[in-house]
């Protein structure tokens, strides 16, 4: 108890010291080249400070926070992008670095923050209550359930757990910044197509990071070609793949990787693509059902 109370020390400590860094000394150098080089030993610092946990859901949610979504930010902030730049203060600084959200692209900062949405609030309560008795059931009843039904509420129990934790270090920021927020996801149940599924419901804040830091960089390295997207596309869900196999590398401690993960982004990478693409071929000629387009793509990404 003792050592695992010393590495929570040395691990927030050297979070706190690692973004004073980077506010004091990376924001004063020029952008691009040079300040990302300065940003490099704080990149391999939030990369491994999660190993130095013993529990397996500190280490998860601090590889997602710190090792994903900080270091993607500090990036960003290399090239004078937002979140992280421009920089008020300290405090604001460290606690949009350190928390995963989303900030409203119409008007980022205001004086006068509003509050969650009522429909927001609702969905957040009740997966507060559902999450904790869904855990108690399949922890009770797992070795006599189906296999495919227990992988449907792991998938469930992801969604829940992802949704709740982003919402709360959202609200976070919301409080002491002033920063308006956006919901976690929106709605993902109700996706359309995996396009609809990864882009626009599903853990946006991931979502945003991505979309800023290799997809327009790679369509924009690609630009003058109508198919410019489909390298984006295909970059952008093989380092998600990446970013998760190296999270499940945080969260069993050094276990070589399979490359499911990875596999599993590749594929629908792909099939992104191919739906965009077929989408485009035969726009207004055929179109499925609402419902049956929701019950397809769920099921697809739950397979």
């Amino acid at each position: 108890m003792a050592i695992e109370i010393h590495n929570i020390l040395i691990f927030f400590s050297t979070i706190l010291a690692s973004l004073s860094y980077s506010y004091f000394i990376s924001s004063n150098l020029p952008s691009g080249i040079y300040k990302l080089i300065s940003l490099l030993p704080i990149f391999y610092l939030f990369t491994i400070l999660p190993l130095l946990l013993s529990s397996a859901i500190t280490t998860a949610i601090t590889a997602f926070f710190f090792t994903w979504i900080a270091n993607f930010k500090l990036v960003l902030f290399a090239f004078n992008r937002p979140p992280l730049h421009p920089t008020k203060s300290l405090t604001r600084f460290i606690a949009i670095a350190s928390l995963p959200f989303k900030i409203e692209s119409s008007n980022s900062f205001k004086s006068d923050p509003k509050r969650p949405p009522l429909n927001v609030t609702i969905t957040i309560a009740i997966e507060s209550f559902v999450l904790p008795l869904l855990i108690n059931y399949v922890y009770n009843h797992r070795r006599d359930m189906n296999p495919h039904i227990l992988l449907i509420i792991y998938c469930f129990l992801i969604f829940l757990f992802v949704d709740l934790l982003v919402f709360v270090s959202s609200f976070v920021i919301f409080t002491v910044t002033g920063v308006d927020i956006e919901p976690p996801s929106d709605e993902p149940y109700l996706a359309t197509s995996l396009q609809n599924f990864w882009g626009r419901r599903w853990n946006l804040t991931v979502t945003n990071t991505l979309r800023h830091t290799v997809y327009k960089p790679v369509k924009s390295f690609f630009s003058g070609n109508e198919w410019d997207w489909v390298p984006a596309v295909i970059t952008t869900f093989f380092v998600s793949g990446l970013m998760h196999e190296l999270l499940l590398y945080h969260v069993t401690k050094g276990v070589s990787p399979t490359w499911e993960m990875t596999s599993f982004f590749g594929l629908h990478g792909a099939c992104v693509v191919v739906e965009v693409a077929v989408k485009r071929a035969v726009a207004g000629k055929l179109e499925f059902p609402v419902a049956v387009s929701r019950v397809l793509t769920v099921g697809f990404v739950v397979v």
